[in-house]
């Protein structure tokens, strides 16, 4: 299929799509080379193919997402690739999509800010199959990202996304709560999230926080902009590529992210669930983006025998544990630790109802993070920058034990 490669209402380039793969098959003639996509490899604006296709195919749902192979047989759709150009490719995320060649499309009239899309792929994605084949697939969950179940859907006229748990407690959604909770005490920008319930299973809601003028660049891609250097860290290279690029006050953004990262014990702060936003029609950037996609934290998959706060744990995207991650913090002028009085009782209350997580696992949850947060105080102090009132000493349950 050939078609234009857009960017809102300006053609970049021509390509051909190979309709059995949902690959890009071909280049053809660059229009605009200074709108291709940040971190595709281009020679004097001619982009590489493969990197372009890694671009557009990654812009698939992953392989890993839940429920996914069965949501493909019911749609009749091999790939996800394939369902990719259902919806011409169309985000919530970006302004970029594809236009069949001698279409009339315009991106006034199909893009998923301002105009109806359909439901039915998200319902199919969460096990609810339409009552009638004849469902449509023009849908922004055909281009959504991560492994858990998700869709999109407009509540009071604005874009939100639904997103579930995993395995036995299903906890992601009650994270995001208690991310936002921390985010919104230390005046961290973020994105608010709140619980919902379907079928008795939690989920987690929030606003599109990107415009019909604005999109997100993950890190990842800003990251491909220049090629690292094996003596650089991946700290220094995500700094440096930012810096060429123009983008401002990374660094302070960065500081906040660790810092809450450390204290809800975030195993998977990946490079596609933090970067920035620019201005999709001036191509100016806006700064770091608001911090979201923090549920794959607080011990979820562990049982409560083995939550143990001052163990070593796991981390992303620039160190591999906590520990050591948290020394990248540039300056805690900014964290007011007297802030975070009673966010372990306001997580009780948060996880208060779940039929998942038992008072046991409530309990040790609350205790674990309280004892990060006094780790991270503790840190601080051993840093010897100014500090705020602490916080106050509780005791816990059988605390002695752990």
């Amino acid at each position: 299929m050939q078609c234009l490669f857009m960017h809102k209402n300006v053609a970049v380039l021509k390509m051909e799509l190979d309709q059995s793969t949902g690959t890009i098959s071909g280049i053809g003639e660059i229009y605009a080379p200074e709108h291709l996509p940040v971190g595709v490899v281009a020679d004097k604006g001619v982009p590489d193919r493969a990197s372009l296709n890694g671009w557009w195919t990654t812009r698939a749902i992953p392989a890993s997402r839940s429920g996914l192979r069965d949501a493909l047989e019911i749609m009749g759709i091999p790939s996800p690739q394939i369902l990719l150009a259902k919806c011409y490719g169309l985000s919530l995320s970006d302004q970029y999509w594809i236009c069949p060649e001698n279409s009339e499309l315009k991106w006034k009239d199909i893009n998923f800010f301002e105009n109806p899309f359909s439901e039915d792929v998200g319902n199919i994605l969460f096990g609810n199959v339409p009552d009638s084949a004849a469902f449509s697939l023009f849908s922004p969950d055909n281009t959504s990202d991560g492994w858990l179940r998700k869709k999109w859907k407009i509540i009071d006229n604005k874009r939100c996304l639904i997103k579930g748990g995993s395995g036995a407690t299903q906890q992601e959604p009650y994270n995001e709560v208690l991310a936002s909770a921390i985010m919104r005490r230390l005046g961290i920008l973020h994105i608010p999230y709140t619980l919902t319930m379907q079928d008795e299973y939690p989920y987690c809601v929030c606003e599109d926080f990107i415009t019909p003028e604005t999109e997100l660049v993950s890190a990842w891609h800003i990251a491909q902009t220049q090629k690292k250097q094996n003596h650089i860290s991946p700290y220094r290279h995500y700094l440096s590529c930012c810096e060429t690029l123009g983008i401002q006050d990374v660094r302070d953004s960065l500081d906040r992210m660790l810092a809450v990262d450390y204290m809800i014990v975030n195993e998977d702060r990946h490079y596609n669930n933090f970067g920035a936003v620019r201005n999709a029609d001036t191509l100016e950037w806006i700064g770091a983006a608001p911090l979201f996609d923090c549920g794959t934290s607080m011990w979820l998959s562990q049982p409560p025998s083995m939550i143990r706060p001052a163990a070593k744990l796991p981390s992303k995207p620039f160190k591999t544990d906590h520990e050591e991650q948290i020394k990248l913090i540039n300056s805690f002028e900014w964290l007011d630790i007297s802030a975070l009085r009673g966010i372990d009782e306001e997580f009780r209350e948060i996880l208060h109802g779940s039929v998942f997580i038992d008072e046991m696992r409530r309990d040790t949850l609350c205790y674990g993070l309280r004892k990060r947060v006094e780790m991270l105080e503790l840190h601080i102090r051993g840093r010897q920058a100014p500090m705020k009132e602490p916080l106050p000493r509780k005791r816990y349950k059988n605390e002695q034990e752990r």
